[in-house]
């Protein structure tokens, strides 16, 4: 089983790397070739950073985009994004300007609204609480670092931040978390290993 961890330089690639071994994974592709990207068994796509940014880094990889639509979209393997590589999925996002996303999931990323107590970023342990049954998800603590978060629809998982905050999305063959699963200890790893057992 080949998993293609995308590099576009906008991803903590060796701690996710070193997170998904932990998990069981043996054939790992750090990846910028959309070619390994079209023949890989399993996607990964993380994220650090601005939206606008790592959008801009994936599209820069001619070809990329295309090949990771044919071999999840359409082609139905196992797709995790993290972080911004969630955000990446929505259909825009809105920090410095607006930006098109992938459009995957239809919705927008936005910054966390200010209220008393509450500070931006959204940085530490959080309670991960699903919004429906997912073979991925389950309740638990995560480690969380974002200032933007995904507001639409396909919603699995929420925190609570001032307010209810999206945790986790997706559908199909597809799924993005708002948290980094290579911080987040056992809750994270556990996530990852039943990704790497993931059937859709």
């Amino acid at each position: 089983m080949t998993l293609a961890l995308i590099d576009y330089g906008a991803g903590n690639l060796h701690s996710v790397h070193n997170a998904l071994k932990a998990a069981g994974a043996t054939d790992i592709a750090i990846t910028a070739d959309p070619d390994v990207v079209a023949a890989a068994d399993r996607i990964v796509l993380p994220g650090v950073g601005a939206f606008a940014a790592c959008r801009d880094g994936l599209l820069a990889l001619d070809g990329m985009v295309e090949a990771m639509a044919a071999r999840a979209l359409n082609g139905g393997v196992p797709f995790l994004g993290i972080c911004v590589g969630m955000q990446l999925m929505a259909t825009t996002g809105e920090e410095m300007g607006v930006h098109a996303g992938l459009g995957w999931i239809e919705g927008s990323v936005a910054r966390i609204p200010d209220a008393p107590g509450i500070r931006v970023p959204h940085m530490g342990w959080n309670d991960v609480v699903p919004a429906r049954p997912h073979p991925l998800i389950e309740p638990g603590e995560a480690y969380f670092l974002h200032s933007y978060a995904f507001s639409g629809g396909d919603v699995l998982a929420t925190t609570d931040h001032g307010g209810q905050v999206t945790a986790a999305i997706g559908r199909d063959n597809f799924i993005g978390i708002q948290f980094h699963p290579e911080k987040s200890q056992r809750y994270g790893i556990a996530l990852l290993e039943r990704f790497l057992e993931w059937r859709p």
